[in-house]
């Protein structure tokens, strides 16, 4: 068993899951990474952490991925869920099979392990749970439609877990970014940001890093943008 902080990335294989598992371990985290490619495997013995090759899809996965973790370092401090890629297209043409594959990338994706880690935090009256949402929850865009509708109901699945554990000392806060780096580069739609740029991969991980900080110690419930100002609503 260890006194040093432990994370868990899931969907870390690439793109911003890895960068939030590359920042958390310069942090000085322990870092444990899910990745179905094998990369977050790589990746994680990179790091001199631990890796698990599975889906966050699977149950089996993902209880892997915290039992070795919790083998490895006897403690789980932070969950950082990231999600692969759903279905998209025109809004009525979207099947049911495509409905339910968007909710298992979008929703149940941050659902399934936050039921796997919260007993352990509960015990430890401490963690912090960091959700990689995107921009468009809050002001849908037809080009994202499964990921729009089921990270709005994140939100709603946000607000309601730190209404019951924030007494217990758990933060869940939605990091929403907009076009970031890790994405194909289209020059409409840098043009499209204020900032007249594409993110960095970086600047999410710093984000995260900073909401799984002891600084952030008293931000919960939050659905944070990091888009260089593309979205504005309330």
């Amino acid at each position: 068993m260890t006194a040093e902080k432990v994370a868990l990335v899931t969907a870390g294989g690439s793109g911003m899951g890895a960068g939030a598992a590359r920042r958390l371990a310069a942090d000085g985290f322990r870092v444990a990474i899910l990745s179905s490619s094998g990369k977050g495997e790589a990746l994680a013995t990179e790091l001199g952490g631990f890796g698990v090759t599975g889906s966050n899809k699977s149950n089996d996965d993902l209880k892997r991925l915290v039992d070795g973790a919790l083998a490895k370092w006897g403690r789980i401090d932070v969950l950082v869920n990231s999600a692969g890629h759903g279905p998209r297209a025109p809004i009525t043409e979207i099947t049911d099979e495509q409905w339910h594959a968007g909710l298992d990338t979008y929703l149940l994706n941050v659902i399934r392990p936050t039921r796997l880690v919260t007993p352990l935090m509960q015990a430890q009256k401490n963690g912090a749970i960091i959700n990689i949402s995107t921009a468009w929850a809050f002001e849908p865009s037809a080009m994202f439609p499964t990921s729009a509708v089921f990270r709005a109901g994140l939100a709603a699945f946000t607000k309601i877990f730190t209404d019951t554990h924030a007494a217990d000392n758990i933060r869940m806060n939605n990091v929403l970014p907009g076009w970031i780096d890790s994405l194909p580069q289209l020059d409409a739609r840098r043009d499209s940001v204020p900032m007249k740029r594409y993110g960095k991969v970086e600047e999410i991980a710093a984000t995260i890093s900073f909401l799984a900080s002891d600084g952030a110690a008293y931000i919960t419930g939050q659905n944070i943008r990091v888009d260089g100002g593309l979205t504005r609503s309330v």
